[in-house]
């Protein structure tokens, strides 16, 4: 910790020297004084150091609210990193466990009704060749259409 003394000057004299001395007869003084005062970073010091600084300038109090809501914040993040990632990883596991045997089982099962409707019109292709006719008769006519009779019936 820094313990900061205040130091009086004796000689009024070289007080009036230092740019940061201020006098009360003008206003322009003041912007002399301001402008006189370098701001940039100098050689020694880096912007580490200044901000490591301003640990003298902050209160305890209010760095201590600073550091716990930072604190609070990046464990929020953390355990809402944490449960997202579980919902991600319920939620793809159980489509792949549920979902895609699913979808291979009704992929399955449009293969066999494709066979069926194949094996339906080879068989209704059999039936014509087998009446002599290349067409089927007319909806008016009296020959109804045997439906396939299996052998020894």
């Amino acid at each position: 910790m820094v313990k900061v003394e205040i130091v009086e000057e004796k000689d009024p004299q070289s007080s009036g020297n230092s740019p940061y001395a201020s006098s009360s007869s003008s206003r322009h003084s003041s912007q002399e004084s301001i402008s006189s005062i370098s701001s940039e970073l100098s050689a020694e010091e880096n912007l580490y150091d200044r901000i490591s600084a301003l640990v003298d300038i902050v209160p305890p109090t209010t760095r201590h609210n600073i550091s716990t809501k930072i604190l609070k914040a990046a464990s929020f993040v953390k355990t809402s990193g944490k449960v997202i990632g579980n919902i991600v990883w319920i939620v793809t596991t159980s489509a792949l466990l549920v979902g895609l045997p699913l979808a291979l089982s009704l992929e399955d099962e449009a293969k066999i009704v494709a066979q069926e409707r194949e094996m339906i019109a080879q068989q209704q292709g059999a039936q014509q060749m087998l009446s002599g006719s290349a067409y089927p008769p007319p909806p008016g006519s009296n020959q109804a259409q045997k439906g396939i009779v299996p052998p020894g019936f």
